[in-house]
Formats: C-alpha cells, structure tokens, sequence
C-alpha cells in the first residue's frame, strides 16, 4: 500500500466526516422547517381517512375532498380555542396583579383547612418545614407575581406560533391533495433497487399510523367524556374545558394521566375556595377521583388495547418497554414519539430484512 493511497484513504474519510457534520448542522439550523413536516405528516395522515371516506362516499373530487377536511379540522381546532376563552377570561382576573393578594389569602386558608382536618397543627407543619431548613410557611412565602409575566410570555408565545400553525396548515393541504408528494421527494435520495420496498414501507406505514393517530382521537375523546361527565356531576366550573386539558395529557404514555389527575384535583379544590374542607371539598375531591379511576380502567383495558393491536399490531408489553427506553433516552418527546416511530422501523425492516429470525418474531403480525 502506498503513500498516495494512504492520503486518498485520509482525505476521502475527512471529506466524508465533513460531509456528515455539514448536513447534521444544516437539519439542526432547519429543525423548526423539520418540526412543521413532521407535524404536517400527522395531520395529513389524520385527515387522510376523511378525505379518502369524502372521495369513496360521495364522490368528491380529490381537491373538494381536502379543502372540506381542512375547513373541518380547522374549525375543530378553533373551537377547542374557543373552549379557553372563558377559562382565561377568568383567570386572567383571577390572577391579576390586584388580585395577587386575594389569591395567595385563598391559597393559605386552603392550606391552614387542611392541616387542621387531618389533625396537623398548622404550628407542627412549620415546624417540621422549618427544622428541614425549608420557608416556614409555604404558601405565605410563594411569590405568585411570576404568574402575570408567564401568562404575557404564553402570549408572545401563541402570537409567534401562529405563522408555524399557518405553515402546517398550509403543507397539510398539500400533503393531503397529493398523497405521493412526501414518497417522490423521498425516492430521489432512494435507490433504483430499493424504490419498489421503500414505496411498501411508506404505504404500509402511512395505513398503520393513519389508524394510530385517529385511535388516539378516539381515546382521549372517550377519556374527554367521561371527564366531562365527572366534573358537570360535581359541580365544577369551566368542566368542559378542565376535562380536555385532562384527557389531552393522556398523550404522554403513563406520566400524562397522573399529571392529568393530579390537575383536575388541584382545579377542583381551588374552584370552591372558602367552601367548608369536610363537607364541600372533600367529598367532590373523592367523586373526581373516582371518575379518574373509571377513566382509567376505561382506557387501560379497553383504549389502549384496540389501538396498539389493530393499529400498530404491537403487543402491550412490547409497547410498554418502547415507551420506557424512549423515555429514559428522549425524555417526554421520546414517549410521544416512540410508539409511531417504532411502528414505522418494524415496517422498514420487515421490507428490508424480512429473512432475519429477530425482525421476523418482531413483524410477525404485521
């Protein structure tokens, strides 16, 4: 081996390492253009059932089809809005700077009633807090001024998220009119032996995460309902709107309904401040938690396990652990993700790799 050939060797490898960078650092410069594909992707494939129901059904040319499924969704997203506004009319009264007071007054009583109805001096309490070295009492010494700057921020926020939501919407139409466009821009980087398998892949993964994403509409609807029903029965203000943001976190595998839960506790007690704690407060906390619980039951051991087997054709354990390792590796975002995208890989494989004796157990009922 020469010389020459040893520095081809060198600067062909350095060349493929700059390569490598460059395009990591170009998706990480585009990661916001990447983010609306991809949430384009999942909206198209959400809407792909209505449009493909709209063409099949009533014979609605392929463009009519998509401008009616778009005027639908769009119109379910800004009631869902619309849900808020009287919530964050209300709280933003609530948590106004003049009524900062008023409300860290509220809190406290709360805090002081339930000390003393689990028989814990609230004198104990502080003493416990303060021999931990932490702030004697809690509530008096939490600065709740944050919450008006927040709630400014939230709305800078939504103001510059709104050309992103245009920007989705806008891809999502034509993902939707041109359901091939994603798989011809993909077949250029592809290929002329690989086409045929890739062009598999995307259909079989474009059916199974079709039939995801809409089973998960299913299941938080289902959850949305039952909520629903809880909170009206109690008595809550606002039930409607308290039991969608409840459902919504069921999106987050196992940690999102205890955040769920732990919310719709927290909104239900602070909804009656100044209501007696024993005969008020307490038995309404119970009724929603009973509710959480049938809640859960209903999506455990029926939600979860229609969609992960006629969706995604994964058994409950193998799901299980997906959404772990996710989780452990990508925090929260691995955990949504981890399910469509392992989906997805079991697909690529079984194409690719179908003679392989691991990928064949994985894929078998695929």
């Amino acid at each position: 081996m020469t010389s020459k050939t040893i520095s081809n060797g060198i600067l062909r490898a350095l060349g493929i390492i700059a390569a490598i960078v460059i395009t990591l650092y170009f998706l990480y410069t585009i990661r916001s253009v990447l983010a609306y594909l991809a949430a384009a992707a999942i909206v198209a494939l959400i809407g792909r059932p209505i449009v493909l129901f709209l063409r099949g059904k009533f014979n609605f040319p392929n463009v009519l089809a998509v401008v009616v499924t778009m005027i639908l969704m769009i119109g379910i997203l800004i009631g869902i809005f619309a849900l808020f506004i009287p919530l964050l009319t209300e709280q933003s009264k609530n948590l106004s700077l003049l009524n900062i007071e008023e409300l860290q007054e509220s809190l406290n009583t709360l805090y002081h009633t339930v000390t003393d109805y689990f028989g814990l001096s609230s004198h104990v309490v502080e003493d416990v807090i303060e021999d931990n070295e932490i702030e004697k009492n809690i509530l008096q010494g939490m600065d709740v001024g944050f919450i008006p700057d927040f709630l400014n921020s939230l709305l800078n926020f939504l103001s510059s998220a709104s050309m992103g939501l245009f920007s989705i919407l806008f891809i999502s139409f034509f993902f939707l009119k041109d359901s091939k466009l994603f798989q011809k821009g993909l077949l250029t980087f592809i290929p002329k032996t690989k086409e045929q398998g890739t062009i598999n892949s995307i259909n079989k993964i474009n059916n199974l995460l079709s039939r995801y994403f809409v089973g998960l509409l299913l299941q938080i609807f289902i959850l949305f309902i039952i909520y629903t029903i809880v909170l009206l029965i109690v008595g809550i203000e606002n039930a409607v709107v308290i039991a969608f943001l409840c459902a919504l976190f069921n999106i987050i595998p196992y940690i999102g309904p205890i955040i769920g839960g732990v919310l719709m506790v927290i909104l239900t007690m602070s909804s009656n401040l100044g209501a007696d704690f024993s005969s008020v407060i307490l038995p309404k906390t119970g009724y929603v938690l009973i509710g959480l619980a049938i809640g859960q039951l209903v999506d455990n051991f029926f939600s979860q396990p229609f969609i992960f087997s006629n969706s995604v054709k994964s058994h409950p354990l193998e799901i299980f652990l997906v959404i772990i390792i996710a989780g452990l590796l990508f925090g929260v975002v691995g955990m949504i993700v981890a399910v469509p995208s392992y989906t997805a890989i079991k697909v690529i494989l079984k194409e690719f790799l179908a003679d392989n004796k691991i990928v064949k157990s994985l894929t078998e009922n695929l």
